[in-house]
């Protein structure tokens, strides 16, 4: 079983050792781990990673974000099964191998470990994603501690990008992750095409990856991420979700629309959500292309 891990990274050079000095401790025999420097200031990415003799080295020459660096070390990746680490993560003993083993089902497309956040005494960043009809996804268990809740391995709706584990040729079926979200929600995009496809999500709670959340991008988003959130968020809903869930999703919206407000980002949540409005009609049509390719 050939076993390949990718980690895209572009500034946190400190996080970037952190989570290599972990693999180096953990990671199974002949595993190939591919470190993508998205084009970091001065090559720092690249030079921190070649500090390590087993990691292999993709420089893209324009920054590209999230999605597309993922997709660049996706595609160069060898490995029937592909892990998508956060350069914030650290994983542990046995992690990888646990998780592998849900694989054994042809139906399972993704494996999602149970991610822990760094730094805390064993609160839960996610146990996989769930994502309701009204339009908004998230993390099982999130902020839970982990010593409340009974965790059991079982089919879930996705698998969070910061450690998720693919099939690699239910990746590609699915069209890896959508260059034009950049980042956030990709993940969410993800799950809902390996879901139509056929292919399922496993969560295995004795994989445990530690995740230090946001530490790569600040744990106060700009107005800038706030606003790019909003509309993956919105593209999600319409590339995806039928049209009955609409009134829902109107409702729903307008929940969060009052939240934001009270918490002073109403203006780059509109932002947001009109610009999606305003793409439309190029997400209805995604979501015909594939529901003739599923």
């Amino acid at each position: 079983m050939k076993f390949s891990i990718v980690i895209p990274s572009y500034r946190r050079a400190d996080l970037l050792s952190l989570c290599l000095r972990s693999l180096e401790q953990f990671a199974p025999e002949n595993c190939e781990i591919i470190v993508v420097d998205d084009c970091s200031a001065e090559g720092i990415i690249s030079k921190t990673a070649a500090d390590f003799s087993f990691v292999k080295i993709l420089r893209l020459e324009t920054q590209s974000g999230f999605c597309l660096a993922s997709n660049a070390g996706i595609l160069a990746a060898q490995g029937e099964f592909v892990e998508l680490l956060n350069d914030d993560t650290e994983v542990t003993p046995g992690w990888a191998e646990a998780a592998l083993l849900a694989f054994e089902n042809p139906e399972v497309g993704a494996v999602a470990p149970l991610v822990l956040q760094t730094g805390t005494a064993y609160l839960i960043d996610s146990a996989g994603d769930e994502y309701h009809s009204g339009g908004f996804a998230r993390k099982r268990f999130h902020n839970c501690m982990l010593e409340d809740i009974p965790l059991e391995p079982k089919f879930v709706f996705g698998a969070s990008g910061s450690s998720a584990f693919y099939r690699k040729a239910a990746l590609e079926k699915a069209g890896l992750f959508p260059t034009e979200f950049g980042a956030y929600f990709e993940d969410v995009d993800l799950a809902h095409r390996l879901n139509n496809l056929g292919f399922r999500t496993w969560f295995e709670p004795s994989s445990i990856v530690w995740h230090a959340v946001s530490a790569s991008h600040g744990r106060k988003p700009s107005r800038e991420v706030l606003a790019l959130q909003s509309l993956n968020e919105e593209r999600v809903f319409w590339r995806n979700i039928d049209s009955r869930h609409i009134p829902t999703h109107l409702a729903v919206l307008g929940l969060k629309a009052i939240r934001r407000a009270r918490e002073g980002n109403l203006i780059p949540f509109c932002k947001g959500r009109l610009r999606a409005f305003r793409e439309l009609p190029e997400l209805l049509s995604h979501k015909r292309r594939f529901a003739r390719v599923g």
